[in-house]
C-alpha cells in the first residue's frame, strides 16, 4: 500500500489493491509526485487508522511494517505519532532525501538505528539503498513468519524472533540517583553487537550505547536522579536483528539535608546547621523575611 502527504495524507492504493508485481510496478510508475507541506505526524496517523485496517486488506496475521520516505523535517509532532504505531508492534523504516531532518528520523524510527534509518544528498541516490533496505525487510519478515509457523514452542519468549536471536531476562540493579546496572542473558547465537537504547519515559532525548556481542551487562551513569528510565537492549547481527529486550526503573531522589536547627539567635544574624546530605558538593540557602517581608 503507499499513501502521499502534504498537509492533506492521501492514500494512493490499498494494501488489497494489486495482487501482481507488475501491477504494484505500473502504479509507481504512474505515480505523481505530491508537493507542499510536511505534516509526518497526520500521514502516520492516516496510515494507522486508514491503511492498516482489515478493510484496506491489512491481514491479522501478517508482520506490519511502515517505510517512512519524506524530505522535509516535520511541521507536526511525528515523534508522538510514531510512538502510537511502534506501541502497537508496527515497525518504523525512516528514509531522508534532501532536507530532512536526520535526528527527527532517528526519533521516529524503529530500533535498532542502524538498520531503520537511512539518509540520501538526492532522490537519485535511493536506488542505492534498495539492495541493502530489501535484504533487511525480507529477513524481518521471514524471521517473525517463523516465529509464527513455530507457534507456542517460542509463544511466551519477549523477541519474536525467538531464542536463537533475542536475549532474554533483562534484570535491572544496583540503582542510584544517577546509575543503573543492566544485565541479560544473551540468545543462543551470539549477535555481532548490542545496542542498548535508554531515555525519560516523560520525555527525552534517546541515548545510546553499543556493546560488542559477548558482552551482557552494562553500567549506565550520568542519569538524572529520581526519574524513570525506559531502556532497551537490541541484538544486531550481520543480516537479521533479533527483538529488544525492555524495562522501566526510577533512579533513586538525591538525599537530602535533615535536621535543621537554628541557634545563636541575635537582632540581625542566626546560626542554621544540619546533617549533610550524601554526595552533595554545595548547598543553597534562602532565606527570607515573612510572611511578606523583605526581598529574599
Amino acid at each position: 500500500g503507499l499513501s502521499q502527504y502534504s498537509s492533506d495524507p492521501h492514500t494512493e492504493w490499498d494494501l488489497s489493491t494489486y495482487s501482481t508485481r507488475e501491477q504494484v510496478l505500473e502504479a509507481v510508475r504512474n505515480l505523481r509526485y505530491k508537493g507542499g507541506n510536511t505534516f509526518t505526524g497526520l500521514a502516520l496517523t492516516h496510515v494507522l487508522e486508514q491503511n492498516l485496517k482489515p478493510d484496506a486488506g491489512a491481514r491479522l496475521e501478517a508482520e506490519k511494517l511502515v517505510i517512512l520516505l519524506t524530505d522535509g523535517k516535520s511541521q507536526d509532532d511525528a515523534n508522538l505519532a510514531a510512538q502510537t504505531l511502534k506501541n502497537l508492534g508496527i515497525e518504523i523504516f525512516a528514509i531522508g532525501v534532501k532536507n530532512a531532518d536526520e535526528a527527527e528520523l532517528r526519533q521516529v524510527a524503529s530500533e535498532p538505528l542502524e538498520l531503520t534509518v537511512y539518509n540520501v544528498l538526492d532522490f537519485p541516490l535511493l536506488s542505492s539503498l534498495v539492495g541493502k533496505l530489501t535484504r533487511v525487510l525480507c529477513t524481518r519478515i521471514r524471521e517473525r513468519s517463523h516465529k509464527e509457523t513455530t507457534g507456542s514452542a517460542v509463544k511466551d519468549t519477549p523477541a519474536n524472533t525467538g531464542p536463537q536471536l533475542s536475549p532474554t531476562d533483562l534484570k535491572i540493579s544496583a540503582v542510584t540517583s544517577k546509575s543503573m546496572h543492566l544485565a541479560w542473558s544473551p540468545p543462543l547465537r551470539p549477535p555481532k553487537k548490542y545496542r542498548v537504547v535508554y531515555y525519560p519515559s516523560k520525555g527525552g532525548t534517546p541515548k545510546e550505547v553499543v556493546l560488542e556481542g559477548a558482552e551482557s551487562s552494562l553500567q549506565l551513569s550520568n542519569l538524572t536522579s529520581h526519574t524513570e528510565y525506559l531502556v532497551s537492549v537490541i541484538p544486531v547481527y550481520d543480516t537479521a536483528l533479533g527483538d529488544g529486550l525492555r524495562g522501566v526503573t526510577s533512579t533513586l531522589p538525591l538525599s537530602s539535608p535533615r535536621s535543621l536547627r537554628v541557634s545563636e539567635l541575635s537582632h540581625n544574624s542566626l546560626r542554621l546547621s544540619w546533617k549533610a546530605a550524601q554526595g552533595a558538593t554545595h548547598y543553597l540557602v534562602l532565606c527570607s523575611a515573612a510572611p511578606d517581608g523583605a526581598e529574599d
